[in-house]
Parts: structure tokens; C-alpha cells; sequence
């Protein structure tokens, strides 16, 4: 990464003419590509795009969740499914390719992107690598986790879990070859909305730290800024990928059901409620990304589960509806089309040691990040969305103000580690054991015609993300509006705080990991990226993370050794029956003698139906993908009782309707046999 050098022989005027990038709100923003060797092409085809889904979901029973980091929160069943939801986009005159995926899970990890790359280039050759390929994270702290091959975030998931692993990496493959399946010509452009209820600034203190030439963009202390990348076919939307910062965290610590959260609610609604999508061949993809919500929590109470309502699974739905709301109004907005041509250029950098140039550091002088170590905030979690080590007695915004822990570090922690991260509380010196963190990180910079995404391992704040724009758009000269900075990409490198707010050490600055130079040093890869993409030089790219999948045991928990029914029952059998009739708006329960579900995670398919009587025959109305069904496995050994729910629409149709349990037993030589069992038939009376 050091060997980036920065050139600005080249303005905006000169960048601008060698690559044809207009001025967003032109008609067009780009009409040429440039290689990394700096050569153009002439563009007469434009921009070719494709869509894909794939099921990417983990386990439904006995796997502990990424985010919150509590122990007991271990998975007990399903509300939404995870999904994979990818874009491929072609350069028709050059060839160049970039994906990008939007996957509903906690954390992106370099131990998935490693296995996908190699998928990949088993399938497709070259085609796809680690210079082109963009996996992020939703960030929902509702989905099974122990998928990172790094021991710290592994711990609290008890271990790797591979069935976990495997579903995600499968499901992201999936849909990634789906889409290269379905490329074709499309018009892609760019909207901008503004949305300010759907998520508030959960450390307000840390923010007025910054100078009021940052804090004064945002007025709300949040970024209300959602930003749309359209694709339509034929006049028609056929696809969007929506940039908005707030947390996955609308469900609590508590909540054990695998859910997608605000994000996965804003998708699943746009795609199956508005466009009637068949995740077996989607017709639309509705990808709702991050973008850089560090300090952004949807719990519009400030405590957990809070705002607008106290209850978790409709604040999922409200904060959902929002983005999607806005998203949707802004596809019926003026668009500016990207134009055409793709360029990337992208680095890995060694954060454990990385040297800042003075024009980054605001004092003139250089300086250098350092090895991981995380603070007492760190532990004390973020307080107004929950989990964390409450019962460690530590706080958020302790600057060496915790006699006890300073006490302790002065005699554990090197002198010189506690001047690197000072003013923090270092509790975990995560960096100077190998294998505890991610520490080699990767950065991409990649052009869609006028439009530029940077993408990071981090969680950035909304200033530290405003900083990136401002010195990416200065390098480029482009609008800051033809910029997005999306976090939680490719690897995972915790926290990212301006050094103002890290010297507040609220839970943020406590979970920036590399000190206080940590932005700064962000802000140099992006420019000097910037500044070889303007010039048409190529990069160093660096040294990846070496691949620890596989190094950390298996957590003890998984599949069933053997399934056994309920006592005198059989599989599929029903131990309690739904009532004879309900009104819409009722909530239908069925238990049935079911089986461990993590021996057939059932991809592309389900574990439940709900299906309504159509003269002789029975028609699908819902499955596990939708926001109105819950299953939930309540295990005891090898037995499995297994309880369908479903939340009666209040439009729901009127007409006789049953429960359907698709599930599959483990004999005791492993081998899996699959049952169905079928509830009574109730009525549904419409108002």
C-alpha cells in the first residue's frame, strides 16, 4: 500500500476530458472507461447490468448471532430469510466488470470472500476477482453468525460454524451467477432523497466534538441523505441498490429469530408486497445497503427496541417502511443517468502499522496507526441499541476515568501501546496476537460512469464518511454528490471515528481499533486511489489478509447426532391444532413433531406453507420468506417441537386455509428422510 504515490498533475478540467464524466444532473455522467493502465476506450454501447437473488440463509436453532456479542442470544428459529442480492455491471466497449452484493448478514468477513473468489474463479476464470468483487453486509443483528475464522468475533457464536458458512458463501455465489446469467443492456442512474425519521445520532456527544465545518452538514446530527442506483430495462424499473445509514439493530439482544431487521424488511416489501417477486426467478431486485452509520442507531428513543413504538418487530417494519418510502419516491424523481465506462482501483493496507502522511494528520506532522486494541467503551457496547458487557460496570465516554482498569493496564499493557491508542481504556490488545483480528484490510474505489463508490471494511460515522467524500470529490473533481462511502465490506476492521469523536471514547471511539490516526489514514487510501484513477495509473494492491477459515474449532452445537418425534408420534405429526375459524388481523399457531432444521437449511425452498383452498386444489399464499409467518424449533435433545405462526393480514381474503411443515429427520446411520405434516383446516372470515 505504500508504494501508492500520489500525482496531482491532473485537475478536474483534464480528468474530466479523459474520461468524460459530466457534471451530475447532466444528461449523461460518463461516455468513456479507463483501464488500469490508464487507457481509454470509446463507449458506443453503454452499460450492460444483471440481477440476482440467492438464499443465503444460516441456522435456524442453536447458532449464536453476530452484533450485539451476547452469549445467549443463540437462534431458535426464522422470521425472514437471509438474502444474497447482486449486480453485475458490464462496460460494453471495454469488457470490465464490477459486482456488487448486498448480503442480509452482520458482519462481512475475509474467511467468505476468499471462499466466493475461489468459487468464482473455478466457474468463470478470471472474470470475477478480488479487484472487482464488492460483498457488504446489511449489518442486522439477527442472523446467525461464527463465519469470520478471526477468534474474537467467533467467540461469542462459541466457534466456526461451517453449515452457517457454507449457506452464506452458496447463497452469495448464487446470486452472483444469476446475475451474470441475466446481463444485458439496461439504463443505469443516480437519485438523491432525504429521509430524517428513520434513524437518530446515538452519540451526540462524540459529534459536537467535531469542527462545526463538518457538523454543520448535518443539522440533525444524522446523514438523511439516501441515494438510489437505478436500473431500468425497457422504460421500466428492473432494479435498485439504496444507500442509507442507520443500524441493523430495530430487534434486540433478546429477539432469537433469524430476521433481516429494517433493511431486509424495506427489500422483502418492495420485492414481494409491491412487485409480487418469485424469489425463484426475480423479476426486480430491491437492494437496501449501508452506507456509513457508525453513530446512527433506528431506535428513535435512544434505548433499545425504542422509537417510534416499544415494539421491535413493527419498529423493524416502520423504520423499513421509511426506506423504503423514500426510495421508491425518489425512482418517480428526476434521474441522472451514470453514463458509461467502469474503472476500479483498490489496495489492501496493514492498519496494524500504517504510516500517515503529514497533509492527512490537521497537525503537520506524521504519524502511525497501531496494532488493534479495543477500550472499556468498546466493552460497555452502545447503550442505546443494547448487548455488550453491562455487567463489567463500564461506561461510554471513560477517557482514562476508570481507576481500576488503568491500574490494571498500566501493569499488562506496554507503555507504548497505551500512547498509540490514548485517550483509550485499552482492555483487549487484540492486535498483537495473531488470529484475533482482521488487521490487512481492503479498500476499493470503483467509477460507474459519473458515479464513484468507496468502499470499506469499517463502520464509519456520518462525519467520517463526510470527510471521505469531501477528499475523494477534491481528488477527482467531481461533486461530493457523485460519491458514496459504504462501510462493512469485503473484511471487517471494526469501528471507524473522526480522531475528534475517538477522543470522546463513547462505544465507537472505544471500537476504533487502530487509534486515533485510523481516519486519517483511511482518508490517504482513498486519495491516493482517487489520484491514480484521475491519472490512469496503476496501484500497488497489497497483501490480503492471509485465509483463516478453518483455523478456529467448530462450535459444539449443529446438527442433530439423530432426530427422534414426539414421544408416540410420528414426524410431521400435529401436537396442537389451530381453531376452527379466525378473523383477519388473529394469530394462528400450529406445533407440530418436527425435526433439528440445521440438517437441511432448505435453500430456495421452505419450512412452511400457508396455502388457501382453491376448489379442489391448494394454493401457496405465504412461506418462510414472509414478514407475516414465524417458525420456531423448541429443541429438548433429539426432539424437536416446532411451532408455525401466522400473523393474519388485515387484507387478507376471506376462504378455508391450512398450515403446511416441510421438515427432514436424521436416522441414526445420518441419513435424512423428509416428512410434511398438515394442520386442520380453519377459516379466515374477512371483515
Amino acid at each position: 500500500m505504500g508504494a501508492i504515490v500520489v500525482n496531482s498533475g491532473l485537475g478536474r478540467r483534464s480528468f474530466l476530458a479523459a474520461t468524460g464524466v459530466a457534471a451530475l444532473g447532466a444528461a449523461t455522467l460518463g461516455s468513456a472507461t479507463l483501464g488500469s493502465a490508464g487507457r481509454a476506450w470509446a463507449a458506443p454501447g453503454g452499460l450492460e447490468v444483471g440481477r440476482g437473488i440467492g438464499d443465503m440463509t444460516g441456522e435456524p436453532l442453536g447458532a449464536g448471532m453476530n452484533g450485539y456479542a451476547v452469549l445467549e442470544q443463540s437462534s431458535a428459529g426464522l422470521h425472514l430469510r437471509q438474502r444474497a442480492r447482486a449486480f453485475v455491471f458490464v462496460d460494453a466497449a471495454s469488457a470490465q466488470r464490477l459486482v456488487h452484493v448486498t448480503c442480509e448478514v452482520g458482519l462481512m468477513f475475509e474467511s467468505i470472500l476468499e471462499e466466493v473468489l475461489r468459487r468464482l474463479s473455478a466457474r468463470f476464470g478470471d472474470l470475477y476477482h478480488r479487484g472487482n468483487v464488492l460483498l457488504s453486509a446489511t449489518h442486522t443483528h439477527a442472523a446467525p453468525g461464527g463465519t469470520d475464522g478471526h477468534l474474537l468475533v467467533d467467540i461469542t457464536t462459541l466457534g466456526f460454524r461451517p453449515i452457517t458458512f457454507e449457506s452464506n458463501v452458496a447463497g452469495i455465489v448464487d446470486a452472483i451467477v444469476r446475475a451474470h446469467d441475466d446481463v444485458q443492456p439496461g439504463q443505469v442512474s443516480i437519485t438523491t432523497g432525504s429521509l430524517t425519521d428513520a434513524g437518530v445520532n446515538r452519540s451526540p456527544k462524540a459529534f459536537d466534538r467535531d469542527p462545526i465545518s463538518d457538523t454543520s452538514r448535518f443539522p440533525g446530527k444524522i446523514d438523511p441523505r439516501s441515494v438510489n442506483l437505478q436500473v431500468m430495462r425497457d422504460g421500466e424499473l428492473a432494479g435498485i441498490i439504496n444507500w442509507f445509514a442507520t443500524h441493523g439493530t430495530s430487534m434486540k439482544a433478546t429477539n432469537t429469530l433469524v430476521s433481516t431487521d429494517n433493511k431486509g424488511y424495506a427489500a422483502w416489501h418492495w420485492e414481494r408486497e409491491v412487485e409480487k417477486v418469485d424469489y425463484r426467478n426475480p423479476s426486480f431486485v430491491a437492494a437496501f445497503c449501508q452506507s456509513t452509520p457508525g453513530d446512527i442507531t433506528p431506535n428513535l428513543d435512544r434505548q433499545p427496541g425504542t422509537g417510534p413504538t416499544t415494539d421491535e418487530f413493527e419498529n423493524t417494519r416502520i423504520i423499513g417502511m421509511r426506506q423504503f418510502d423514500t426510495a421508491r419516491a425518489q425512482t418517480e424523481s428526476a434521474a441522472s443517468a451514470v453514463g458509461t465506462g467502469i474503472d476500479v482501483r483498490w489496495a489492501y493496507a496493514d492498519f496494524s502499522g500504517f504510516t500517515v502522511r503529514p497533509e492527512f494528520t490537521g497537525d503537520g506532522r506524521t504519524h502511525t496507526t497501531s496494532p488493534a486494541a479495543l477500550g472499556a467503551a468498546f466493552a460497555a457496547s452502545s447503550q442505546e441499541d443494547g448487548g455488550g458487557l453491562p455487567e463489567l460496570g463500564l461506561q461510554e465516554g471513560e477517557r482514562g476515568g476508570n481507576p481500576a482498569l488503568a491500574a490494571l493496564s498500566a501493569v499488562v499493557m506496554p507503555q507504548w501501546l497505551r500512547d498509540a491508542h490514548a485517550p483509550k481504556d485499552i482492555l483487549l490488545p487484540v492486535g498483537l496476537i495473531p488470529g484475533i483480528v482482521q488487521q490487512q484490510l481492503p479498500f476499493h474505489l470503483a467509477r460507474l460512469g459519473g458515479f464513484f463508490l468507496f468502499s470499506c471494511p469499517f463502520e464509519p460515522t456520518i462525519v467520517a464518511g463526510s470527510r471521505l467524500r469531501t477528499a475523494l470529490a477534491d481528488t477527482l473533481g467531481v461533486d461530493a454528490d457523485q460519491i458514496v462511502v459504504q462501510g462493512y465490506t469485503n473484511g471487517y476492521g471494526h469501528y471507524l471515528t473522526t480522531p475528534e469523536e475517538y477522543d470522546q471514547q463513547d462505544y465507537e471511539g472505544g471500537a476504533t481499533p487502530f487509534g486515533r490516526w485510523q481516519l486519517p489514514a483511511t482518508v490517504q487510501i482513498a486519495v491516493d486511489l482517487a489520484a491514480a484513477m484521475r491519472d490512469g495509473r496503476a496501484v500497488d494492491n497489497g497483501t490480503s489478509q492471509p485465509d483463516l477459515t478453518g483455523a478456529i474449532p467448530n462450535s459444539p452445537s449443529g446438527i442433530a447426532f439423530v432426530d427422534l418425534p414426539a414421544p408416540g408420534r410420528a414426524f410431521g405429526d400435529v401436537l396442537s391444532q389451530p381453531a376452527p375459524q379466525y378473523d383477519v388481523g388473529a394469530h394462528v399457531a400450529v406445533r407440530f413433531s418436527g425435526a433439528n432444521p440445521n440438517s437441511n437449511l432448505r435453500r430456495d425452498d421452505t419450512y412452511l406453507a400457508v396455502e388457501r383452498a382453491d376448489g379442489a386444489n391448494w394454493v401457496r399464499e405465504y412461506d418462510d420468506s414472509d414478514w407475516y409467518t414465524t417458525i420456531v424449533f423448541d429443541n429438548s435433545g433429539p426432539i424437536t417441537d416446532t411451532t408455525i405462526a401466522w400473523d393474519v393480514p388485515a387484507s387478507q381474503q376471506s376462504g378455508r386455509y391450512r398450515i403446511v411443515y416441510f421438515g427432514d429427520a436424521r436416522s441414526i446411520d445420518g441419513r435424512l428422510t423428509p416428512f410434511t405434516g398438515t394442520s386442520a383446516e380453519f377459516e379466515i372470515l374477512s371483515s
